[in-house]
């Protein structure tokens, strides 16, 4: 069974779809969380238990219809528990990002006109404790870890279970209140409002109804085949669109198991554990896997290192076409089947993604020399082309037709078109219905036909897959004529596992250059093991042997350049590590690691006058922010680098 379809009555909002999951799976595993070492289960009968108590509770609080309840924590059963049982009382769950600082959650709560907050444990109580008075509407917090809270006294703080408790004697008294709010609900009505990630100003509000969320994710459990008995985990923000889809929406079309990690830091071992035939993750979180391959290869002995590379070579040949069932000699082969024996098995047993049957990838493109690595050793995996105003799913790569350097075709329902200036539009049944308290920018996102600008540029091929080229803002062009793409370049620098982030520039300029963050924990294993020593990130980003590495790494990009007739021209001809890592909490990333070119373009300016003069070195000195809300000031001397470009006539030379 592929899911319920919520295109009825009875099964067109998630509460609706929770009483179809008991009814027909009641005693199948719907949630799982690993706590103190150990994992516990809930079934689809028990999460229906838990939310019932709480809905009912939260009714006793006095939320009513549309109210907007935020939700703010680390991935945890009990708060997705929350977002049903808010929906099921007719109001509004606003997750928020639980790394956010004060001052960004403040703006959240306030633009949302939130009154109830349901968060995790006392780091976030304490968040809210500092802004509060700030925001007059929020009348109640909901607490869920009881840890540290035993002194915090204030009358409107509650724990979750006594929430719960208050909701059991409600339901005694009225036992037909929690079916009948739920019955009042319907396909139309918002079933969550998610902030974007504010690349360039203020995030929006997104207004996704039941229909949206509900019918685009069923679709795309139709399109993967993906039923009750699939396994996944949970570890994205929970006020990420994607996470909203995995791990909620299409479990409860689906009727599949969501597990909890145990915290951030045990997020590998656990997705060993667990073992997901599902999986999601962004491209930073597949570098960063392979970054540790690397380290763990580079550590390895000389014998080991041959066999990898030797099998790997072998992989990348013919690894695809082996996955996507395309004919390869016998020899090919049996020599795949003996890589897979000693190093591709072993390699995704470790990564924790030996039993993954559909692996997705999205939010930021993938380099296409990562993708290949993945694929070539036999993970399904494929890219997405989504968007939170889409509910996600705009193209899906189908199995067979899985290509580096497209995303695909448009997903169950979706349709693209392309404007005159090349930008991509989509509508289909995800597209969201308003940004909250934002008219003139959802004219200006949203036609009055329901097309969807998305501001990316890109076209349809030849074979009916759309191609990504960048952000249409970001698309300009260097002085001698050349397309200035400025994510791939980016992406194709961080397919190194030295280089964790770089920020290209070069529109309307005569050449390109680049900002580097190193990867202090791949270039410090390099740096240990070459006896290099160093105080920190600042003190090793700004040594000359770091240097020479990373100027291996743009070098080798260059040479990839230069056999691109299009973007030749756009080799990167100078450099400088940064002598700090971008940060959300300073607010050059967004919260999903998305650059925020403009505010990093005004912070560093200085650095980049220096990349387009003719200095060598540049001092600079920035204040960063810490989580807990403290600044300190950071003061070095940052190296400027040449890089070697490479000539057509070069290239066809080697």
């Amino acid at each position: 069974m592929t899911g319920s379809t919520p295109n009825s009555g009875d099964r067109d909002t998630f509460p609706k779809l929770l009483l179809e999951n008991v009814r027909v799976r009641g005693n199948k595993p719907a949630n799982r969380e690993k706590d103190y070492g150990i994992w516990l289960t809930w079934t689809w009968s028990e999460i229906a238990d838990e939310i019932q108590a709480l809905a009912c509770g939260l009714k006793s609080l006095g939320v009513e219809r549309n109210d907007k309840v935020t939700i703010c924590g680390d991935n945890r059963p009990h708060l997705y528990w929350a977002f049903t049982a808010i929906q099921s009382l007719g109001a509004i769950p606003v997750p928020v990002y639980q790394d956010s600082v004060a001052e960004e959650m403040q703006y959240v709560y306030d633009h949302a006109e939130a009154k109830f907050a349901i968060v995790e444990n006392q780091e976030q109580v304490d968040k809210l404790l500092e802004i509060k008075d700030n925001l007059p509407m929020l009348k109640t917090i909901i607490y869920n870890n009881t840890r540290g809270m035993m002194h915090y006294d204030q009358d409107f703080l509650h724990s979750y279970k006594s929430v719960q408790e208050t909701g059991r004697e409600y339901n005694t008294k009225d036992p037909d209140f929690f079916l009948s709010s739920i019955e009042l609900g319907n396909g139309e009505d918002i079933c969550a409002m998610l902030y974007t990630s504010g690349t360039t100003g203020r995030p929006k509000g997104v207004m996704l109804s039941h229909n949206n969320m509900a019918i685009t994710a069923n679709n795309g459990c139709i399109r993967e085949g993906l039923g009750e008995d699939e396994e996944t985990l949970a570890y994205l923000p929970m006020a990420w669109i994607g996470d909203n889809i995995f791990s909620f929406a299409q479990a409860y079309c689906a009727g599949y198991c969501v597990s909890c990690p145990e915290s951030s830091d045990t997020v590998l071992e656990d997705l060993r554990e667990i073992g997901p035939t599902y999986f999601f993750a962004p491209p930073r979180i597949y570098e960063s896997l392979l970054t540790t391959v690397m380290i763990r290869i580079e550590d390895a002995a000389k014998i080991k290192q041959a066999m990898f590379h030797y099998f790997m070579d072998v992989a990348k040949r013919v690894g695809m076409d082996i996955l996507d069932g395309k004919p390869v000699s016998i020899a090919d082969k049996l020599l795949y089947g003996l890589g897979k024996i000693l190093v591709f098995g072993p390699l995704k047993n470790v990564l924790g993604l030996s039993k993954i049957r559909v692996g997705y990838t999205a939010g930021e493109a993938i380099g296409p020399d990562i993708f290949v690595f993945y694929r070539s050793m036999g993970l399904n995996l494929k890219q997405l082309y989504a968007s939170t105003e889409a509910s996600v799913f705009i193209t899906i790569q189908p199995d067979g037709e899985v290509n580096p350097e497209s995303s695909g075709t448009p997903a169950i329902g979706v349709d693209i078109k392309i404007s005159d200036n090349g930008e991509i539009l989509f509508n289909g049944p995800g597209v969201f219905q308003a940004y909250f308290k934002n008219d003139e920018a959802t004219r200006d996102t949203k036609t009055k036909d329901g097309w969807v600008h998305t501001g990316d540029a890109g076209y349809m091929d030849a074979h009916g897959h759309l191609r990504i080229i960048d952000r249409s803002k970001d698309v300009g062009k260097i002085n001698n004529g050349t397309m200035f793409a400025p994510k791939f370049l980016e992406n194709k620098l961080k397919f190194f596992p030295h280089i964790k982030e770089a920020v290209t520039f070069g529109h309307e300029r005569d050449f390109v250059t680049a900002f580097i963050n190193i990867d202090l924990e791949s270039v410090g294993n390099w740096a240990e093991r070459r006896n290099i020593a160093y105080s920190g990130y600042t003190d090793l980003a700004g040594q000359s042997s770091v240097y020479d590495l990373i100027q291996d790494c743009v070098e080798q990009v260059n040479r990839d350049l230069a056999s691109d007739e299009k973007l030749a021209g756009s080799q990167i001809q100078r450099y400088l590590i940064l002598h700090k890592e971008l940060d959300a909490d300073d607010g050059e990333l967004t919260r999903t690691r998305k650059l925020r070119r403009l505010p990093i373009a005004e912070r560093y300016a200085d650095l980049i006058d220096a990349l387009y003069g003719d200095k060598s070195n540049c001092s600079v000195e920035a204040v960063v922010t810490y989580e807990d809300g403290r600044t300190d000031t950071i003061k070095a001397d940052v190296q400027i680098r040449d890089a070697a470009t490479i000539s057509a006539v070069q290239q066809a030379a080697e």
